[in-house]
């Protein structure tokens, strides 16, 4: 019976078990250089120990204004890959492995003087109307990921992910909300994020898996759903995804008839019809911080891997938590066995 703590292997990416990390922006680069800090380090290394298998670096991005805040990780300079190069081999040390979520906020970010997105299209009333991209800037953003990626590759992390979900700015030019454009970014709502992609797998090594996040469905007025990201996503795969991370919403104000629920594991639906919609692997995410429920997840044939977001905010050796509650075998640190041996 395959459970949480089955090991999971995809392309060269071998993990121990099914727990993941999921990207969770820290907005702690108190020097706002986009350098990882000792925050960061303690952070995620922490985990590591903690017993995670795949441990995936908060949205960084791939130009200063590319940033949520001035607060965020950046991957835009070389000066950025030795701090994470050291999480990353300290991370690998307790046997964790990692990824790093590659991003630009586009119209969301905040602390740009004048963001930029698709189409000149506000977030909400309250935030700044973004410039619209001119159809050779948009080409020259698929070169920052690309670079983003090849120092990705240099600072030896274990798989990418590209951030499509969440309202940020592949989601932009997938969202018929957001993109109204007449240029060839218009006529085919897939064309950036297949470039991207395209771009980034060719920075990558053969055999390390390419994720992207995407949000499954979008509950405001006029939003698409499930069918519409089982019909991109099959487009995305073609380009070269390997494995789909599947969230939702993020692209505009939550309307009131669309509101997601808040039950425990109510995305999972969603990665259940991707993953047999398009025969692909995939991470759930959402409100799965209950072992049990996790572990069932997996069991049930729902989902590849999960992700456990707030829960390993709450507790970094989460893992090793739910490995003692579910009476699964694993390596609890000697250091911490008398801790742990209370609930055995």
């Amino acid at each position: 019976m395959t459970d949480l703590f089955t090991p999971y292997k995809l392309k060269g990416l071998e993990l121990k078990n099914r727990i993941v990390l999921p990207p969770m922006c820290q907005y702690s680069v108190t020097n706002k250089d986009g350098i990882a800090n000792e925050w960061h380090h303690t952070h995620y290394v922490s985990r590591a120990v903690g017993g995670t298998g795949l441990i995936i670096i908060e949205m960084t991005d791939v130009e200063p204004d590319g940033r949520i805040t001035d607060y965020d990780l950046g991957l835009w300079s070389d000066e950025q890959i030795p701090a994470l190069a050291r999480i990353v081999e300290d991370c690998h040390r307790y046997g964790a492995k990692v990824g790093i979520q590659i991003a630009h906020a586009g119209r969301k970010a905040q602390d740009a003087s004048v963001p930029v997105s698709s189409s000149p299209v506000p977030f909400n009333e309250e935030s700044k109307t973004p410039r619209e991209l001119s159809t050779d800037e948009v080409k020259e953003m698929v070169e920052k990921f690309r670079l983003a990626a090849r120092r990705a590759v240099q600072v030896g992390f274990d798989t990418i992910e590209l951030h499509g979900a969440h309202g940020y700015l592949i989601h932009q030019f997938t969202s018929p909300l957001t993109n109204r454009r007449s240029d060839e970014y218009g006529k085919d709502l897939t064309r950036f994020g297949c470039e991207v992609i395209a771009a980034v797998k060719g920075e990558m090594p053969e055999d390390m898996p390419l994720i992207l996040r995407i949000s499954a469905q979008e509950y405001v007025e006029g939003g698409y759903g499930i069918e519409d990201s089982l019909k991109f996503s099959k487009v995305f795969k073609e380009a070269g995804v390997d494995m789909f991370h599947i969230s939702a919403g993020g692209e505009g104000p939550i309307a009131a008839a669309g509101r997601p629920g808040t039950h425990a594991a109510y995305q999972v639906p969603l990665a259940r019809a991707i993953k047999e919609g398009l025969d692909v692997p995939v991470i759930a995410v959402g409100r799965l911080d209950d072992s049990a429920l996790a572990n069932a997840v997996i069991g049930n044939d729902e989902a590849d891997l999960v992700a456990v977001g707030r829960g390993m905010l709450m507790n970094p050796y989460w893992a090793l938590t739910a490995a003692v509650e579910l009476h699964k075998e694993t390596v609890i640190p000697q250091q911490y066995e008398r801790g742990f041996a209370l609930f055995s």
